[in-house]
């Protein structure tokens, strides 16, 4: 079998930019190639010499010329056609012997690089992959912190070879541009430039990311010892636009209320995530705040169960202050939880903008762990008397219960409310058979989940506390062989 070939790019010279795609290459290589002048030190060796290991063979593909005369029958053109033949039968003894061999390249491997004309020769007869790397143009763009287009601007890259008028031409069409290939030809890049009354917004990077990194308004560069690592840089027209900060009183706060769902990220929607992501002040109940992630440029207020509208209004006065606020809830906002709460509190703080973001219920994640057994009609109950007198709660149970539907109840029980749940069954079996199924789900989706399918004559109130939710099963309701429960859609 014949080995691969890996034409890899370096960045544009620190050796912290190289991608750890490339660093792997470089160490797992047989065959190490890379250019270089005729002097023989080859930057892209000394970029990639962290990466590299002890006994890797080295391939030094060295120029014959760069741009000196030569008498070569074919011009500067043969001869480097010639050379790169030469390379490419060097590079391709390593792949009939079925070595691995990695070409280094400055910046990226496609663009204005060597490893190009080698690509072109051997693609096409043994296994390549290109591994792109971050260009010049990206990193002169970075050390200034300036960008390099916004939205549909024009990005235009010239070599600096070309002809005065074609470069003057292009620059003046263009919104942004990078001019590659300095060295030898500054003054022509310079003045073309002026020509197309640009030369003031112009910047001079050389070599951008290494040690000897050099950033200045091109019009001040002495064309003296200009390197061909460097680049001329028109950025973005955008970027001297002024952006006024927005005073904060002119911030426009909002209340978002986010339902986190029955447990932890995974059960959080995309726009949950975002509305979370967003938000400068996470409000509500202590422990659901807690199942947050820390972000410390948020505030969190952590405020005790029994208290809705006041945490509503604290969320409301938040937000007037110009604060996007984040009321968080499990499960749904609109189950049992804040968004009520919030909708109610509205009406004292107008223009204030509210939005409601619903999460998983805890009835869906409970049904999922069982089958389907809210498959057909369901009433969804809060066994709490809190809010409502016993009397209700009990008319309500007998009412679904005559009707024929599956029940969801939440707040089954708590410490201070331990009757209700037995008084909940006695009610249902005046109207339920006593072998009606019942799953009781705990802490769906937490570390402490468990999932019980009894009966409605079984059911134990000890074992429900406040975590639970419990779905009762109509006359339809069915129970497998193995344990699933589903209400059927068909109704007899």
């Amino acid at each position: 079998m014949t080995g691969r070939l890996y034409g890899v790019g370096l960045g544009p010279g620190d050796p912290e930019l190289v991608t750890v795609k490339t660093a792997r290459l470089i160490g797992e290589a047989d065959v190490i190639a890379y250019h270089a002048a005729r002097h023989g030190r080859s930057i892209a060796r000394s970029i990639a010499l962290p990466y590299m290991k002890a006994g890797q063979i080295e391939e030094l593909l060295l120029y014959p010329l760069t741009t000196e005369t030569t008498d070569h029958p074919g011009g500067y053109q043969g001869a480097l056609d010639d050379f790169y033949a030469d390379c490419a039968e060097r590079l391709a003894a390593h792949l009939e012997a079925g070595r691995t061999v990695v070409v280094l390249a400055e910046g990226d491997p496609l663009f204005y690089g060597s490893y190009m004309h080698l690509h072109k020769r051997l693609a096409h007869r043994y296994p390549t992959e290109v591994v792109p790397g971050v260009t010049s143009v990206s990193a002169a763009s970075a050390v200034l912190g300036r960008p390099l287009v916004e939205r549909d601007e024009v990005l235009t890259v010239l070599p600096g070879t070309l002809p005065a008028g074609e470069l003057a031409e292009r620059l003046r069409g263009t919104d942004s541009a990078a001019v590659l290939k300095l060295g030898r030809t500054f003054t022509k890049v310079r003045d073309a430039l002026a020509e197309a009354g640009r030369l003031d917004d112009a910047w001079y990077v050389e070599r951008a990311t290494m040690g000897a990194e050099r950033v200045a308004p091109l019009k001040d560069v002495n064309a003296d010892g200009v390197p061909y690592f460097s680049l001329a840089l028109l950025a973005s027209p955008a970027e001297r636009t002024f952006v006024p900060e927005r005073p904060a009183a002119e911030a426009r706060g909002e209340v978002t209320v986010v339902g986190l769902g029955p447990a932890g990220r995974s059960w959080l929607t995309p726009e949950a995530q975002e509305a979370l992501a967003a938000a400068t002040d996470l409000v509500g109940y202590g422990p659901y705040v807690d199942r947050v992630a820390p972000n410390p440029r948020q505030r969190r207020h952590r405020t005790d169960n029994r208290v809705e509208a006041e945490r509503a209004r604290h969320a409301f006065e938040l937000a007037r202050e110009g604060a996007r606020v984040a009321v968080v809830s499990s499960g749904d906002p609109g189950v049992f939880a804040m968004a009520s709460a919030i909708m109610e509190a509205a009406a004292d703080f107008p223009g204030v903008p509210v939005r409601v973001v619903p999460g998983l219920t805890a009835a869906q994640a409970v049904a999922s762990r069982v089958g389907a057994p809210l498959g057909h009609d369901y009433c969804v109950l809060s066994l709490s008397d809190l809010l409502k007198p016993w009397e209700v709660v009990a008319e309500r149970l007998s009412a679904a219960a005559r009707a024929d539907l599956v029940l969801a109840i939440y707040n089954p029980a708590s410490r201070s409310r331990t009757w209700q749940l037995g008084a909940a069954r006695d009610v249902l079996l005046e109207h339920r058979d006593g072998a009606t199924p019942v799953v009781i789900g705990r802490d769906v989706g937490g570390e402490r989940e468990s999932v019980t399918v009894t009966t409605l004559g079984a059911l134990d109130p000890a074992q429900v506390d406040m975590r639970c939710l419990l779905i009762i099963g109509s006359s339809t309701t069915r129970v497998t062989d193995e344990g699933a429960v589903y209400t059927p859609r068909r109704y007899p």
